[in-house]
């Protein structure tokens, strides 16, 4: 089994009598993407603060690249990189200078910061705003140098909160990249977004965080395949082909006019080996099909705000 980058047991977190994580427990593989889903106020920014020791927990225990936050946080730091939901880049100073200054923070030395500062400036597109003041990039630029930055000390893990929020299309999917290229290098990332799409594109595991408890986890396809509403779209060729399909899979969505019969389904091979077999056995002819599952925003909306109702769905 991988080593776990980032471990938590019953974590939990109050602010006053306000209960914002109430016991969740993460397992998350070393050189892995795990993304953290919730509506706003469900105790994902809370989580990171926790795992990258900004907050103390008040119950749990964490082990972060193999330590723990509350008694070893200098430890935690070095092995960590985080990024914020909003560049936390110094406006007045150039991506280089900027750069500079956190090689300066992490201790660096001036030959070693000088040289990690080139080579992230190359690896991130930044030598045209090397010399220029942060204040003049573009958003997607200005996000590149906010993670380059953060990837200064060399980081085998990095929280990034919401790091697309506020880009366009375009940007989002270079900074997509950027982070497939990190995990390809072995850094684990710990993803927090409110775009469903990321998640789905990214992440290894998914977990839906609501009311400050976890009441979902897995692949994105794992979370689709339990959300009802999967279906497989039969179309024929003719209307009697649709009549003899029809009484033979009984009562299901059907339209006359486009030939199509839905057939329930999780869009799994199995489930659509047999659907074929019995196609087959009843010697119906299909002239084409194709496969529907939910998406993650039914995932989503499924899950978050009705955790007692999220239970019955998983079940």
């Amino acid at each position: 089994m991988t080593k776990p980058a980032i471990e938590a047991l019953g974590l939990r977190k109050s602010y006053g009598h306000k209960l914002v994580l109430d016991g969740i427990d993460l397992r998350i593989p070393e050189g892995s993407i795990f993304s953290l889903l919730g509506p706003n106020g469900a105790g994902k920014t809370t989580t990171v603060q926790i795992l990258s020791t900004l907050i103390g927990a008040d119950a749990g225990a964490i082990r972060v690249a193999g330590h723990d936050p509350a008694t070893e946080p200098d430890r935690v730091r070095s092995a960590i990189g985080v990024t914020g939901q909003f560049a936390a880049v110094d406006n007045l100073l150039t991506a280089e200078e900027n750069l500079l200054l956190m090689a300066d923070l992490r201790h660096l030395p001036r030959a070693e910061g000088r040289r990690r500062a080139a080579e992230l400036l190359d690896r991130f597109d930044l030598r045209e705003a090397a010399r220029k003041p942060a204040s003049t990039c573009s958003g997607g630029m200005r996000r590149r140098l906010d993670i380059a930055m953060t990837l200064i000390g060399d980081p085998r893990i990095i929280f990034l909160d919401e790091p697309t929020t506020g880009l366009d299309p375009r940007s989002r999917r270079g900074m997509w990249q950027l982070i497939r290229e990190l995990v390809a290098d072995g850094v684990t990332i710990f993803l927090t977004t409110q775009y469903l799409e990321e998640a789905d594109q990214l992440a290894d595991r998914i977990a839906v965080l609501d009311r400050g408890r976890i009441v979902a986890e897995g692949t994105a396809a794992e979370l689709k395949s339990r959300i009802p509403g999967g279906h497989v779209r039969l179309q024929f060729g003719d209307l009697a082909e649709l009549e003899s399909a029809a009484g033979a899979f009984g009562v299901l969505a059907r339209d006359d006019e486009a030939l199509t019969l839905q057939v329930p389904g999780d869009g799994s091979l199995r489930t659509l080996r047999a659907l074929l077999d019995r196609l087959d056995q009843e010697s119906i002819e299909v002239e084409g099909l194709s496969v529907h599952t939910p998406d993650l925003d039914d995932v989503f909306l499924a899950l978050t705000g009705q955790a007692e109702g999220a239970q019955e769905v998983l079940r």
